[in-house]
């Protein structure tokens, strides 16, 4: 990845972060800061470059979204969600790839959960079917809904279709404590037709060559909700870090940096939040096809997003009473990363299922 990008994300930080209680408030990401995240690239990173994508490895991006994720949880969620969906990209015709990618505003995001149905019909298929936590959903140009197909002569098999916005309902339903700037609201599709070209499975080999498509699918999805988090954490510490040199002991008039308890929070804090971005960029960078390396990613990811949670508990609970206001940004970062945490890709199960993987049981792996 071009050291500019990451450059031109760091510049855009301290706007960011001026921005984040509007963003909570608001309920989404201004669409003048999508703008400019997809002028620098940042949703394209994981599109082929054969039809005007980035093509970016895995490990570029956890930098992007652990950087846009300092600066805001909700902004680097939803640039997660943008820069990793764009993967679907890689198993499209590539006329059909470059035809996505053609509005300069690109942004596909969605929900892969098979929660349509999905009947075929000349020259495509009439999609049903409604999906919550579709983050960036009003600021996409296309929509992923996962489909179950049914014809009558086979099991429902499970695929994911591309579908215009306006071809979608968007019901207001992102009321929740944290990533609130997401608009992770509910989508629905009645009986929208998606032609066969925009409609795939993430199980069927990949159009487009090369190491990015070989990477696991649902890890790299699954990968920026750690870096995101940990993000979050680095973010969480510094602010940390700023209100302890302030707050004083109204006894002694010692800043609260001075008691020890807080020193060993911050440091326990630092370690959790360094080693897990260790751990992540480790098994992103080894990770294979096979089920067990992809176990060992998906382990690293919920190991990364965990530390996140500690480290912000951390430094949460050393702050005391000044981190309960709405207005203080550890009362946000402290409810992002437990909303990031909840997500289906890092639960338990994952855990479970990496474990199995390791102890050589059998086990269904198709969620990793």
């Amino acid at each position: 990845m071009p050291q500019p990008l990451i450059d031109d994300i760091r510049r855009l930080t301290t706007e960011i972060r001026a921005l984040a209680p509007r963003i909570e408030q608001d309920r989404e990401v201004p669409a003048y800061l999508i703008d400019r995240l997809a002028a620098l690239g940042v949703f394209r990173l994981a599109a082929p470059r054969a039809a005007g994508g980035a093509e970016a490895e895995p490990a570029d991006l956890v930098e992007v979204c652990e950087e846009l994720g300092r600066a805001d949880g909700s902004v680097g969620w939803c640039a997660m969600i943008g820069a990793a969906t764009g993967i679907a990209l890689g198993y499209l015709p590539e006329d059909t790839a470059a035809e996505l990618l053609a509005d300069p505003r690109f942004l596909i995001a969605g929900v892969a959960a098979p929660m349509g149905r999905a009947v075929p019909v000349d020259g495509g298929h009439r999609i049903t079917g409604r999906w919550p936590f579709a983050s960036a959903c009003r600021q996409a140009t296309w929509l992923v809904g996962g489909v179950l197909v049914a014809d009558g002569t086979q099991p429902p098999r499970p695929r994911l279709a591309i579908m215009a916005p306006g071809d979608l309902t968007i019901h207001d339903t992102w009321d929740v404590a944290g990533l609130r700037g997401t608009g992770s609201h509910d989508i629905e599709a009645a009986d929208v037709f998606v032609p066969d070209a925009r409609v795939f499975s993430l199980a069927a080999p990949p159009v487009q060559p090369g190491p990015l498509y070989e990477f696991p699918p649902l890890g790299l999805l699954a990968l920026g909700i750690g870096a995101v988090s940990l993000g979050i954490a680095r973010a969480a510490i510094a602010d940390f870090a700023e209100l302890a040199h302030g707050k004083r002991n109204p006894v002694t008039g010692e800043t609260i940096a001075a008691k020890p308890s807080v020193r060993a929070a911050v440091a326990e804090a630092e370690s959790l939040r360094a080693s897990g971005l260790a751990y992540l960029r480790a098994e992103v960078a080894a990770t294979g096809a096979d089920p067990e390396r992809r176990a060992r990613l998906r382990l690293a990811v919920r190991t990364a997003t965990r530390n996140a949670v500690r480290a912000v508990d951390l430094v949460y609970q050393a702050a005391g009473g000044s981190a309960v206001y709405a207005a203080s940004p550890l009362q946000r970062h402290f409810r992002d990363v437990h909303v990031a945490a909840q997500h289906a890709m890092v639960n338990t199960d994952v855990l479970e299922t990496a474990g199995a993987v390791l102890l050589g049981e059998s086990v269904n792996t198709a969620r990793l």
